[in-house]
């Protein structure tokens, strides 16, 4: 995230983390947080007010507790931009009663293994998701993330827009998944082809529209 609250990166699927992770070192980039795992916490209201105004309330659980909110997503330059607002709490389980006490409630869980890198001024994450391998780079700028995929060798035309949470309901809505959650466990016996991702027709909120690129 920017100084500004404003968040500017893009994905790519990325079949091979641990070459990856090599061209980052190759690179000379500096490894910011070793592999972790996390557990994410989406909350809205009981109506879906949030979602309606693609809006985000997230908690997150990693090496500490975070509290996040992200207003709608919009493509500035080529690069997803949307506002974020995070800080830190210091208690994981009593952060959700508070929500829950406000009235949110959880509609989706979803986990992920994540290491992160920084390369100059971007930072990159690697992304073990439980239907899926990703990159995302983040950064102040669209040039500066930019020329990031340029160095690490990935094709800017297939670059993703938009959040897990949308490409979990491409999947959904192609392969016909009854779980709500994107869980390991959900997927211990499933794959999901990469062609998934292109195959239907996704919009920054999960609805129908232009083809994804990826």
């Amino acid at each position: 995230m920017g100084s500004s609250g404003e968040e500017l990166e893009v994905k790519f699927l990325a079949p091979d983390l641990a070459q990856a992770a090599g061209r980052l070192q190759a690179l000379g980039a500096e490894l910011a947080q070793p592999r972790q795992y996390e557990v994410n916490l989406r909350f809205d209201t009981a109506s879906g007010d949030l979602v309606r105004q693609r809006q985000v309330l997230r908690l997150r659980q990693d090496n500490a507790a975070r509290l996040t909110f992200k207003g709608p997503g919009r493509e500035v330059d080529g690069i997803q931009q949307r506002q974020e607002l995070e800080f830190t709490v210091s208690d994981y389980a009593m952060a959700q009663r508070f929500l829950e006490a406000l009235g949110y409630q959880v509609v989706w869980m979803y986990e992920k293994y994540r290491q992160t890198y920084t390369l100059k001024e971007v930072l990159v994450t690697l992304d073990e998701m439980p239907f899926g391998n990703f990159i995302e780079i983040e950064g102040q700028d669209g040039a500066s993330i930019q020329a990031a995929a340029q160095q690490l060798g990935l094709d800017w035309g297939k670059r993703i827009l938009v959040s897990y949470a949308a490409l979990f309901e491409q999947a959904r809505q192609v392969l016909g998944f009854s779980f709500r959650d994107l869980s390991f466990e959900n997927f211990r016996e499933l794959s999901v082809p990469a062609e998934v991702f292109a195959s239907n027709t996704i919009t920054r909120d999960g609805t129908s529209a232009k083809p994804l690129q990826i």
